[in-house]
């Protein structure tokens, strides 16, 4: 379907926003403002109001037209409450609200249900009326996408007429086909406007840019991209909102994981071709450590602010993941928020109390030391009849963690703190983690994070500040010698990275180049610990391919790693 708007003009004052001012006749043309905004999963009302204020809020500093982000309305990924009842009459009162906006276009990413089913789209509002819907035709089902399990699939092209310019709508996984632009095209597109809820993962901005450059230049289209930002769940939503000319050249970017709105101006030249503003000055560009390690921080800061906790709380080891932790959870929450506290036992080295206190001191935050001998004697003495004499093994040992998980959930408990974990992607991939110990918590900062990235995200953090926040002797990686697997980070991180990340097989692996005893013993750990992972807290995605809604294997299966032979 297609509809028509006319071309009405916005009597504020363009000079009022300097990316929109008035230069080479762009007060004439599609002012365009891109909310990169969070909005709650659930909050439809206040979604809405705050959609109100932000169009309101446009349209003064002279634009025409404002778009938000995928399914914005509810709130991304919505999961099942895709399945409330309640959900469309919900969608209705907030579209009442939406009505109540004058004098400026919105495009608003919402669930559209009707007869035929539930849709993820994007509606056209203006001046009290909803003058079109798109529905998305491509819904992914991978990764951490589900979209199949909620939604219909759209089946027509929607373009409007807005200020002179022929507008294509699409959304997320539209742009990422070959097909639904080609077709927009071919009906006389001038401009494409493709939301989006595209969650981050390393190099993710990068493959974006790359494929804006190619969509544009193929069908000689501009493309404004608006995405989310901000933490949910386990994910985060960088921003990096933007627009592309013809040729797929990055003319405006809006700054990754900040809420901003960004404004840009587009009009139609004399030749028929569509001419764009230009940025006068580009955000500053986030090297890949630098990125992830504000995507944790992200991360951390939503999950904990939008669940109602308070502050929270850190197991300090004195080693070199929970001083990472604390360090995030500082440049979160702030200091005055962040509790530590160590729990030493009997056989606890006093240089890891004093790295710890050294840690806590250094960042400001409030530190306790709790001794656990008398806890894990407790324990111990109750369970010696039970046991029977049997020798010591790794039993005893995990019930040292054990005691610390009880005494930190203790506190959790009395306080309303949240518990940060520090398990490491490696640690939960080879299962050298303690159910009930020192997984117990509530979210854990380092969950898709590999060791070696570890020691990079740490060094990075340091080099932020004249003092190092981090002990260096925690930083320095030790050259390592004749050592075991499990403590070879560097080979072992690549194996791991290849077999989780990439899906190489048991076979694939040795034809990397790796030892086939060695492969044989880190799959096997990584396919034998599935039941610990299912009952870790969440952490926030940074990867491809992060453990939880990516990676889901049955933990019961007698898949074999090497290509079984019949005989």
């Amino acid at each position: 379907m297609s509809t028509t708007m006319n071309n009405e003009q916005a009597t504020s004052d363009p000079t009022l926003n300097p990316d929109i001012k008035n230069q080479d006749n762009f007060d004439i043309g599609l002012r365009i403002a891109i909310a990169q905004e969070k909005f709650m999963v659930g909050d439809v009302i206040n979604n809405a109001k705050k959609m109100v204020t932000l169009a309101n809020l446009a349209h003064k500093k002279g634009a025409n037209l404002i778009i938000f982000p995928e399914l914005a309305l509810l709130g991304y990924p919505p999961e099942d409450l895709l399945l409330r009842p309640s959900l469309a009459s919900r969608i209705k009162l907030a579209f009442e609200l939406l009505f109540s906006v004058k004098d400026i276009v919105m495009l608003v990413g919402y669930p559209h249900i009707d007869q035929y089913g539930t849709f993820n789209s994007v509606a056209v509002i203006h001046n009290g009326r909803q003058k079109a819907f798109y529905h998305k035709q491509h819904l992914p089902n991978y990764g951490v996408f589900d979209e199949r399990r909620y939604f219909s699939t759209g089946q027509n092209q929607v373009l409007f007429d807005y200020q002179g310019l022929t507008i294509g709508l699409l959304i997320c996984e539209d742009l990422w086909q070959e097909q639904p632009i080609k077709l927009l095209k071919e009906k006389g597109a001038d401009l494409i406007v493709c939301i989006n809820a595209s969650p981050f993962e390393q190099h993710k901005q990068e493959q974006r840019k790359a494929l804006l450059k190619q969509r544009a230049g193929e069908h000689k289209l501009p493309i404004v991209y608006a995405n989310s930002v901000g933490g949910q769940d386990d994910l985060v939503f960088d921003g990096g909102s933007m627009v592309v000319d013809d040729t797929g050249n990055v003319v405006h970017e809006a700054p990754r994981f900040l809420t901003h709105t960004l404004y840009a101006s587009i009009r139609m030249g004399d030749n028929n071709k569509p001419i764009l503003s230009q940025q006068r000055k580009a955000p500053l560009a986030l090297g890949q450590i630098a990125e992830t390690y504000q995507a944790l921080v992200v991360g951390l800061r939503d999950y904990v602010q939008h669940s109602g906790f308070k502050s929270v709380l850190i197991g300090l080891s004195g080693g070199l993941d929970s001083a990472l932790t604390l360090c995030i959870a500082v440049d979160a929450l702030g200091s005055d928020k962040v509790y530590a506290v160590s729990l030493p036992s009997q056989h606890t080295q006093p240089a890891c109390v004093n790295n710890a206190q050294y840690q806590a001191q250094r960042l400001n935050v409030s530190f306790t030391i709790c001794p656990i001998h008398s806890i894990i004697d407790g324990l111990r003495h109750t369970l010696d009849p039970l046991f029977n004499h049997t020798p010591i093994d790794i039993t005893e040992i995990n019930l040292e963690s054990r005691a610390r998980g009880t005494v930190l959930m203790a506190l959790s408990n009395k306080f309303g703190q949240l518990v940060l974990t520090s398990g490491n992607k490696t640690e939960m991939a080879v299962g050298d983690t303690t159910l009930y110990g020192d997984m117990a918590g509530g979210f854990d900062v380092l969950k898709d994070v590999y060791k070696t990235q570890v020691y990079a995200l740490a060094n990075y953090r340091n080099r932020l500040e004249d003092t190092p926040v981090i002990l260096e002797q925690l930083v320095h990686r030790p050259e390592l010698q004749n050592v075991h697997i499990l403590d070879d980070y560097d080979q072992l991180d690549k194996i791991l990275e290849l077999y989780i990340d990439k899906d190489f097989g048991f076979d694939a692996i040795i034809e990397a180049g790796y030892d086939k005893d060695v492969v044989q013993q880190v799959l096997t750990l990584v396919d034998r610990n599935e039941y610990k992972r299912r009952q870790a807290p969440i952490g926030t995605k940074i990867s491809h391919k992060a453990f939880a809604r990516e990676r889901r294997y049955p933990l019961v299966n007698y898949w074999t790693l090497e290509m079984p032979k019949l005989t």
